[in-house]
């Protein structure tokens, strides 16, 4: 985690992403003069010069990530200078938003796999995604264990982060909807191939949607989706699409083209921003995220009735950083 604190007298604003250190020398050295001494009311203005700021350095990856973190902290600092919940200032249109348990990594046995998962079920959460692709031949019975442990109601997604060929990915979209009633495939082949994503979507089953975007940077990434018809669902994270405002742009991209959106990992970050998004369908309950959150910080929401709701009685994005717990993990 890479952490951004703004300051204006004695308030402050945080924001976050998840990369290498490089993006916090990124912040320090380049992004950081660009906004002291300007005004923490005017984010979009200072936002737009991290981006022009970045052209040459190449602003997908490492400098995406870095303007992130800013950005969502200056609209944190604004929300906390005027007073107001982060969801207030953005003109939320929900009072709060859908989650899906994330997790079922590769690395479980059956047993982890099926605890986990139902565990989410039990706690009200009416949607969970298991990762798949790391061992092709056993996939179909690591679904089926999965399917067994949350039951028939249940909506089960997965997650094959681009490890499929475009041919093993049509042949288990099959199964995996016909047999085992999964809803959602993300990632069937990698994100960059999008004429794979689309030859995917246009073959397989009708009920299955084929969900992709989280390696978005920059607009020009999720226009790109949604131009070649790539996706049923697109994903964005603000963690890596260049903050609050990136992730409302990507939003407006949505609506006009009338596909939904759905926000990737890191639920804190996320959650005052998809209660403004009108597009949003849901958010990323992801466990290694959660955990890191929950220890770094105090405000952070939790699930109730499969759903996640901001705190209106706390100013800005809710969180407040426990800064002695932090301190022992600081690099």
């Amino acid at each position: 985690m890479v952490l951004v604190e703004a300051h204006v007298g004695d308030r402050s604003g945080l924001g976050y992403t998840y990369g290498d250190a490089a993006t916090g020398v990124l912040v320090r050295d380049t992004l950081a003069p660009l906004v002291e001494g300007h005004d923490a009311l005017s984010v979009r203005s200072t936002t737009e010069r991290l981006r022009r700021a970045c052209r040459n350095l190449g602003r997908p990856g490492i400098a995406a990530m870095a303007i992130a973190a800013v950005d969502s902290a200056l609209w944190d600092l604004k929300a906390r200078l005027l007073d107001l919940p982060l969801a207030t200032l953005l003109d939320a249109v929900r009072a709060a938003v859908p989650v899906y348990g994330s997790g079922g990594f590769t690395s479980y046995t059956d047993g982890q796999l099926a605890g986990q998962l139902a565990g989410w079920i039990e706690d009200g959460i009416p949607r969970v995604k298991m990762k798949v692709g790391s061992a092709p031949d056993r996939d179909l019975e690591r679904v089926r264990v999965a399917r067994a442990a949350i039951g028939d109601d249940a909506e089960l997604y997965v997650d094959a982060n681009g490890a499929y060929t475009r041919r093993q990915a049509l042949a288990l979209a099959g199964r995996f909807a016909a047999d085992l009633d999964v809803s959602w495939f993300e990632e069937p082949v990698s994100s960059d191939d999008l004429q794979g994503l689309r030859f995917v979507r246009d073959h397989c089953p009708a009920g299955l949607e084929i969900a992709a975007g989280e390696y978005g940077y920059t607009l020009a990434s999720f226009t790109q989706l949604l131009e070649h018809h790539a996706v049923d669902c697109l994903q964005a994270d603000v963690t890596r699409c260049e903050g609050i405002g990136g992730f409302l742009r990507v939003a407006a991209l949505c609506e006009a083209a009338n596909v939904p959106l759905s926000a990737h990992c890191a639920p804190a970050a996320h959650l005052h921003v998809c209660c403004a998004a009108a597009p949003v369908r849901h958010l990323e309950w992801f466990h290694d995220h959660v955990r890191v959150e929950r220890l770094l910080f105090d405000g952070v929401a939790e699930p109730a009735g499969g759903a996640l709701r901001p705190d209106l009685m706390r100013p800005g994005n809710g969180l407040e950083l426990k800064r002695r717990d932090a301190e022992r993990f600081a690099l």
